[in-house]
């Protein structure tokens, strides 16, 4: 292996790292405020990817039926907690605007958008609206109703969605693979390299997503909300912070995270309905490195993960799958050696 051909492999591993940290980001910030290991988040990325690659084949998505489906799912929840506490009904009209209005109303807008036209920006904008609303439905139906239980629980559960998740997947998008035209023709020749425009999309992309995230949770009040949830539940709640609604806009931020890698993601592989899950565990190897907690340490790792694919690839190919995974095991080992174990009481 000479210089150039270690080049290419460390950028193709950066790249790869960039979208591995945003969802790695995304899996912290989830478990920090629900307890849950989201295990779905790579159905947000190929939800996203199948959604936009549509939208610029000029065909509607099914991303709009299974978007309408949660939505009337999440309202007869809702309609039912209504009933049996008569102290919720006065809620009923708010239930019914964010639970059936705001998803239709998102829904009658990707129907105008597609086929018409109006170029990626849009199609980019659309896919965000419809795929980011799936977040707090899939958290106000599979999770907030056992908010308060047990980390192996609410993994079980993770494990579930993510399988009907899948199924749905492969019932509204169908078993075909798609891939989405670059975002940019531009190929930069700097040194021995060829830089695409569509990884300075990638690049650009997760550095102002970062950017964006420092600055909702370090200067916006519900940022602030989220992070005092993460800390001190219970805390959070005694001062008036409602925890489900943190639970819903934590949910929320990872789908919108998961549907924007998809979209930069589209354009670089054929993305199949279940391809996600593979994509997404990579993101999770990198936030369990950071053991859960660590933002900065979770983006590092990600990187790290991307560059050990990248090498992974080119000498051992068939491998390059267990290489990465196996990179937590020595990461838990020494977590393990090192944390106290205390005998859990009977």
């Amino acid at each position: 292996m000479d210089g150039t051909i270690l080049l290419f492999l460390l950028q193709d591993g950066i790249t790869n790292g960039a979208i591995y940290a945003l969802l790695g980001l995304a899996l912290v910030l989830v478990f920090a405020v629900t307890r849950v290991i989201f295990i779905p988040q790579g159905e947000f990325v190929a939800f996203g990817a199948l959604t936009y690659a549509l939208f610029e084949a000029g065909r509607l998505p099914g991303t709009v039926w299974l978007l309408l489906a949660f939505a009337g799912l999440a309202f007869l929840f809702d309609l039912v907690e209504a009933i049996r506490d008569r102290a919720l009904a006065a809620r009923l009209p708010r239930v019914v605007f964010f639970d059936l209005a705001v998803p239709g109303l998102l829904a009658g807008a990707a129907v105008f958008v597609a086929g018409r036209g109006f170029g990626p920006a849009a199609h980019f904008a659309a896919t965000l609206a419809l795929v980011g609303p799936l977040g707090p439905l899939v958290y106000r139906v599979a999770f907030r109703p056992i908010a308060g239980a047990s980390v192996l629980t609410l993994l079980i559960t993770a494990v579930g969605v993510h399988l009907a998740l899948v199924g749905l997947g492969l019932v509204f998008f169908g078993a075909e693979g798609l891939r989405a035209p670059a975002m940019s023709d531009l190929t930069l020749a700097v040194g021995p390299l060829l830089v695409t425009g569509q990884s300075l999309w990638v690049y650009a992309v997760t550095i102002v997503a970062v950017a964006a995230l420092w600055l909702f949770f370090e200067r916006s009040l519900w940022g602030k909300a989220l992070r005092a949830t993460a800390v001190n539940r219970l805390g959070a709640r005694l001062v008036g912070i409602r925890t489900g609604f943190a639970g819903s806009l934590a949910f929320g931020l990872a789908a919108i995270v998961g549907a924007l890698s998809g979209v930069l993601v589209a354009p670089m592989t054929t993305i199949y309905y279940d391809t996600g899950f593979l994509i997404g565990l990579k993101g999770f190897v990198a936030a369990i490195i950071a053991g859960l907690a660590s933002w900065p340490l979770t983006a590092a790792a990600a990187f790290a993960v991307g560059v050990v694919e990248a090498f992974a690839s080119f000498f051992a190919s068939d491998l390059k799958e267990i290489v990465v995974f196996m990179l937590i095991l020595p990461v838990l080992m020494w977590r393990s050696l090192k944390q106290v174990h205390v005998e859990e009481e009977d």
